[in-house]
């Protein structure tokens, strides 16, 4: 299954925003969602601080400030094909 991992931190509207939409999207779309809080990890903080929130899809930074709904959906269904490809020895 596609991993969704989204690096924000409390009191930030950009990033009620985004969890806003991949909550939203994961309800038609298979993937699992992590929410990490840059305020829990002095690395995190130092990468990311200036970009909340941080979308990595499949361990790739995919997104930043904002999500694209369209371009996440694309993404994911993309990866979720090729998944299903591996899975059945194509």
């Amino acid at each position: 299954m596609v991993e969704v991992i989204i690096y924000s931190k409390p009191e930030c509207h950009l990033c009620e925003d985004a969890k806003a939409q991949l909550a939203r999207l994961q309800q038609s779309l298979p993937f699992t969602l992590r929410e990490v809080n840059i305020l829990e990890n002095p690395e995190h903080y130092e990468e990311f601080k200036h970009e909340i929130p941080v979308i990595f899809v499949n361990g790739r930074k995919a997104f930043k400030f904002r999500l694209d709904e369209q371009a996440f959906r694309r993404r994911v269904e993309s990866l979720t094909k090729n998944e299903r490809k591996v899975a059945h020895g194509a």
